[in-house]
């Protein structure tokens, strides 16, 4: 298997579960900030033009956060990175998907590429509606996302399940983002941050992103 990733990217989620199921994968990181994945390149392995892009050994490419991390969380069942129980199965695919789709996407989408979301039209330009309020919005969803997320990991070690797994990893690059906005983490979340990075294969993954 091969993981295409960059830094400051959600794929250190990914990163973390192919170490968890200690199979054997090679990595290249690219410079997706300076548009790597926009190159004809990498656009021939994945149109998207996003990471993680993962290769399985059969050649085929594999993409998107949560459809990885399920695939790889299935290569090693006995690890029980994705719950068997229907219940905490739902629980860990329904907070990966509002991790990906909605903290990711939506509100840090907000916050780190305002450009992207601000309104172009004369109208909203005329009553001040530019970046800055764009920002100030991904940063309001962010903080009730958290929130949300919090409550829900009352009285739990982990995401889902008695162990480490799939919705752990999604969390787990969104709750190291928030020290770079204006948003604190929780007391869960931050609890959990930090009981992930007291994992070896989180080290050691950290150490090769050159990031702690």
């Amino acid at each position: 298997m091969k993981l295409y990733w960059g830094p400051h990217t959600c794929a250190i989620g990914i990163h973390i579960l192919l170490e968890e199921i200690g199979r054997a994968y090679e990595t290249e990181k690219i410079d997706v900030q300076g548009g790597a994945t926009e190159e004809t390149w990498f656009k021939a392995i994945n149109p998207k033009g996003k990471v993680p892009t993962l290769i399985a050994d059969d050649g085929r490419v594999l993409t998107e956060f949560g459809a990885i991390a399920v695939w790889l969380a299935r290569q090693a069942p006995d690890l029980g990175l994705m719950p068997t129980d229907p219940d905490e199965e739902q629980r860990a695919l329904s907070l990966t998907d509002y991790v990906t789709g909605t903290i990711h996407g939506q509100a840090y989408g907000r916050i780190f590429m305002p450009a992207r979301f601000e309104p172009q039209d004369p109208v909203h330009q005329t009553i001040g509606l530019g970046q800055a309020s764009v920002k100030k919005q991904g940063e309001t969803m962010l903080a009730e996302a958290f929130a949300i997320i919090a409550d829900q990991l009352a009285g739990r070690d982990w995401a889902a399940g008695d162990r480490f797994g799939v919705a752990d990893a999604a969390l787990f690059y969104v709750e190291r983002w928030a020290s770079e906005t204006n948003v604190p983490l929780p007391p869960a979340l931050d609890a959990h941050l930090r009981q992930i990075k007291k994992r070896p294969v989180v080290a050691r993954v950290m150490a090769i992103w050159g990031e702690q």
